[in-house]
This record gives structure tokens, C-alpha cells and sequence, in this order.
């Protein structure tokens, strides 16, 4: 588990990030000032919530409700492949287990990783969130990849207005520029929504309830590497933010 901070404003391009792990802890400054101190720190602290585990797919003999799942998913499937955002629906899904974590302290994101390295992947959910306080700032699920042992990574959350994407690199973040789409999306508090993660090379597509944003990644950062889960907190406020993903499966593509 890990986590990092943020700093507003988002229309400034960079945001300020701050991040720590257990195995060591670094700081950064914005790209303007790239000589200014850091303004805060982090250490983990560490809780009685496992990381989250993956579950390979039912065998010949799955329940009922299990059957159903990949059936939709395999129709979710072939829509991507027909809409082009895939090349093939040949691939391995993995169905991971029910996620749900809160997280109280602003403007800040914990991460829980899953074993193993993925580089092109789909990424379908059930997303629920909510914040303590109705006016809580940029908050909700998410999800980290492409995590390189020096902290780099890319973050995707969703907001009750807008789809947030991150790229983390030498301790600063930036926000990934949109290609077509526009990130945008209207929830009250609490919120629940579909959510697909599409990453295929340097392109990355986020669906939210079938309205999907085209984003382009930078060429000299890979999206290859760890994966996981991650929460965003809004608030400081009581629980602060709170998450729940379920019918969650990470489907990649036979090499």
C-alpha cells in the first residue's frame, strides 16, 4: 500500500505529488520551481486490510452467478473489439475479489497492489463512492498501473464530475491531456457508475456508464508494470471518502 499527494490546481497542468512507501520515501517539487523545498510529507501507516487478490476464471463447473459475469463480460468484450479499441477478444480474465476501503485525509490517495505485472489490459468495475462532506473536493475509486519500482505510475479516478487521470514521473504529477471526449461526468453523493479502464499501447479509453474519453499517453513512460486499486480522499471530514468496487474483472490479451 501506498500513498501520495496532490495539490490543486488541476488546470495548471502539473500537480504537485508527494508520495511514500514502505520500502522508502521521496518528495518533489512543481515543475516551475523544481529547486523549491516540499511542502509536506507522508509516512504509511499501516493497517489490518490485506491487499486485494486476484481469482482466476471459474472452471468447467462455476455457479450460476459466476457463469453469468463472464458471460456479460465476454458481450462487453466483443463491443470494445467491434468498437476498434481492441484487436482481438482472445485473452485471459481474471475475476478479483470485492474491494472496499475509506480514506480520510485531503487531497491524498492510498494504492493496494495486486501480484504481478500487466501492460495492455481491460479493466471493468462497479463502482461505489461517496465523501463525507457534499462539498468534499476531487474524490472517488480509481485505479494505479503501470507502478515502475521508482514510483512512477499512472492514476485514473473518478469524481462525481469528471474523470481524473495522472501521470506520476520524477516525483511530479501531471495530468494526462484527453484526445477526444471530454471527462466529464454528473453524480450526486453517494455515486455508483460502470466503469471500464481500456490501456493498449500508449492509448488508454475510459468508460464511465458506456460514455468513453480517449486519452494519449507520453511515449517515454510505459504503462506496463504494477497494477491495483486506489481511493482518493476528498475530505478530511468523519470517514472521509469512501469505496466499493464489485463485478470487478482484468481481462489481458493473449501475447
Amino acid at each position: 500500500m501506498g500513498n501520495t499527494k496532490f495539490s490543486r490546481p488541476f488546470n495548471a497542468v502539473l500537480i504537485l505529488v508527494i508520495a511514500s512507501l514502505a520500502c522508502g520515501q521521496f518528495t518533489s517539487a512543481p515543475a516551475e520551481t523544481p529547486t523549491a523545498a516540499p511542502t509536506a510529507t507522508a509516512t504509511i501507516k499501516p493497517t489490518a486490510t490485506k491487499p486485494p487478490t486476484s481469482t482466476p476464471k471459474p472452471t468447467a463447473t462455476p455457479n450460476a452467478a459466476a457463469t453469468q459475469k463472464f458471460s456479460d463480460f465476454n458481450a462487453h468484450l466483443e463491443k470494445i473489439m467491434n468498437d476498434g479499441y481492441i484487436d482481438s477478444a482472445n485473452g485471459k480474465a481474471l475475476e478479483l475479489n470485492p474491494f472496499k476501503e475509506e480514506w480520510a485525509q485531503l487531497g491524498w490517495y492510498n494504492w493496494w497492489i495486486l501480484d504481478g505485472k500487466y501492460a495492455d489490459f481491460v479493466f471493468k468495475s462497479h463502482f461505489k463512492w461517496s465523501s463525507a462532506y457534499d462539498g468534499a473536493e476531487v474524490s472517488g475509486c480509481g485505479i494505479v498501473f503501470g507502478l515502475q519500482e521508482n514510483r512512477e505510475h499512472y492514476a485514473i479516478f473518478l469524481d462525481k464530475s469528471r474523470i481524473l487521470f495522472l501521470m506520476s514521473r520524477g516525483g511530479r504529477a501531471y495530468e494526462v491531456g484527453k484526445t477526444h471526449g471530454t471527462g466529464r461526468v454528473s453524480f450526486s453523493n453517494p455515486a455508483e457508475a460502470n466503469f471500464t479502464a481500456i490501456i493498449k499501447g500508449q492509448k488508454a479509453f475510459v468508460s464511465v456508464d458506456d460514455q468513453t474519453t480517449e486519452y494519449t499517453l507520453s511515449e517515454d513512460q510505459s504503462s506496463a508494470g504494477a497494477f491495483g486499486y486506489t481511493l482518493l480522499s476528498g475530505t478530511n471530514r468523519d470517514y472521509g471518502t469512501r469505496c466499493e468496487m464489485t463485478d470487478t474483472i482484468l481481462w489481458t490479451p493473449d501475447k
